[in-house]
C-alpha cells in the first residue's frame, strides 16, 4: 500500500473513526483503525465491536493495500502535522511496519494484519428510510439528556426510537427516561418507516452521530434490522448494535388526570431556578416551587450554605400548591423550551408532572417530584 492524501482530509476523517476506539483496550486489533486504498479513495473503519464507524476520503493511491495501524497515534501524529501538509503512507515489505512521511517528518508505525480485524457493518438492512439532518439533530437533542446511566437498567441507556400514532398522525418518536424524568419528542413519520421495530439506539451510538450529523447533508438514511442500525450520509457509514432488551411501557408513565396548570416565562423561569439552586443540598439539589395564585415562590436550603427565595409572575388557574423538583432535571428540561411560554401540568406534591412548550405540541417531558 502506499498513497500520498491531503492532511486536512485524514485529519477529518481519522478524528470521526478514531473516537470509537476505546482507550483501554485488552484486545489489541481494537485499538486500531483499518485503512483500506484502492480506486482513488481511502476508507478509514474503526470498531469497539459494539458500534464501527467508517468513512472514505479521496487520495492518490499509487498502491492499493489494506492494513491497520494505532488508531490514536495515529491521530495525534497527523494532528501535529502542519495545516496544508501532504502525507506520504507506505506500508513496508512484510506488512507489519507503516511509515508516515510529511515534509521533513518520519513516522514508523507498528501494524497489524486486516485479518485479524473484526466486521460488524457487513449485515443486511430490512427496513430504510430517510431523515433530514436538522430533524434527527432535534429528535437527539430534545430526548438525550433523559437518558439513564444506570448499567443494571440497561434498556434505559440510550433513545427508544419507534412508530407511534399521535391523534391519527403516524409519527416517528424517540423517547429517553431515567425513572426521574421522561423526554418524548415525535416528527412525521419518514416515508419506509411504517414497518420499522422499535429500538434502542445505545448511549454511545447517539453521542457519535450526534457529533457527525453536526456536519452533515441534507438528508441521513437510516437503516434497521432486529438488532443493528446503520446511518449513512456523504462519504460516513456508522453502524451500531441496538440495545438487546425490552423498552418500558412509557405510556403508563405520562399523567392522564393532571388537573392544574401554570403557565410561566421560561426564561424567568429558568433563571431563577438557576440562581435559588445554588444554595440547594449538593445531593438532592431540591428546589421547592410554592404556586399562589398569579405568584410562583422558588425556595432552597441547605444546612451548610443557608437558604434562597424568588418571586417570580405566572399565569394561574387558582391553583394553589407546593412541589418539589431536582433543580438540574428541571433545568434540564425547561432549556428545551424555545417559545415563551411553558407549562406545567400538576396532579400534586407526589405526582408527576408534565412540562411543555406551549407552542410546540411535539415534545413532552415527565417530572418526578422530590420531598421537600
Amino acid at each position: 500500500m502506499k498513497l500520498t492524501i491531503d492532511r486536512a482530509d485524514l485529519m477529518r476523517a481519522l478524528s470521526h473513526v478514531q473516537s470509537v476506539v476505546e482507550r483501554r483496550n485488552t484486545i489489541p486489533i481494537l485499538a486500531n483503525v483499518r485503512m483500506d486504498a484502492e480506486n482513488g479513495m481511502l476508507t478509514l473503519t474503526a470498531t469497539d465491536m459494539d458500534l464501527e464507524m467508517k468513512e472514505s476520503v479521496a487520495a492518490d493511491v499509487q498502491t492499493e493495500g489494506a492494513i491497520t495501524a494505532p488508531a490514536h497515534t495515529f491521530h495525534d501524529i497527523v494532528r501535529k502535522l502542519p495545516d496544508d501538509s501532504k502525507v506520504d503512507l507506505t506500508l513496508e515489505p512484510g506488512g507489519s511496519m507503516m511509515t508516515v512521511t510529511a515534509g521533513r517528518s518520519q513516522f514508523k508505525l507498528s501494524c497489524l494484519p486486516v485479518s485479524d480485524f473484526p466486521e460488524l457493518g457487513s449485515t443486511d438492512m430490512e427496513i430504510t428510510l430517510a431523515i433530514p439532518a436538522n430533524d434527527l439533530r432535534e429528535l437527539i437533542d430534545r430526548t438525550r439528556f433523559a437518558m439513564s446511566n444506570d448499567e443494571t437498567r440497561y434498556y434505559l441507556n440510550g433513545i427508544y426510537f419507534h412508530a407511534a400514532d399521535a391523534n391519527g398522525v403516524a409519527v416517528l418518536r424517540a423517547v429517553a427516561t431515567d425513572g426521574h424524568r421522561l423526554a418524548q419528542f415525535e416528527m412525521p413519520l419518514p416515508e419506509g418507516g411504517v414497518d420499522m421495530p422499535g429500538v434502542i439506539i445505545p448511549r454511545k451510538a447517539v453521542a457519535e452521530i450526534r457529533k457527525l450529523v453536526e456536519e452533515a447533508a441534507d438528508t441521513i438514511s437510516i437503516q434497521l434490522s432486529e438488532n443493528k442500525i446503520r446511518f449513512e450520509f456523504d462519504h460516513i457509514v456508522m453502524t451500531s448494535k441496538l440495545i438487546d432488551g425490552t423498552f418500558p411501557d412509557y405510556q403508563k408513565v405520562i399523567p392522564q388526570g393532571n388537573d392544574k396548570i401554570v403557565e410561566i416565562d421560561p426564561k424567568i423561569f429558568t433563571s431563577a431556578i438557576d440562581r435559588v439552586s445554588t444554595i440547594s443540598n449538593e445531593k438532592t439539589r431540591a428546589v421547592k416551587l410554592a404556586i399562589n395564585g398569579g405568584t410562583m415562590t422558588l425556595s432552597a436550603q441547605s444546612p451548610d450554605a443557608g437558604s434562597a427565595t424568588e418571586d417570580i409572575e405566572i399565569s394561574n388557574d387558582n391553583t394553589d400548591l407546593e412541589i418539589g423538583f431536582n433543580s438540574r432535571y428541571l433545568l434540564d428540561i425547561t432549556a428545551q423550551i424555545e417559545s415563551d411560554g411553558c407549562r406545567l401540568t400538576l396532579a400534586d406534591a407526589g405526582g408527576p408532572t408534565i412540562i411543555q412548550d406551549t407552542s410546540d405540541s411535539s415534545s413532552l417531558y415527565v417530572l418526578m417530584p422530590l420531598r421537600v
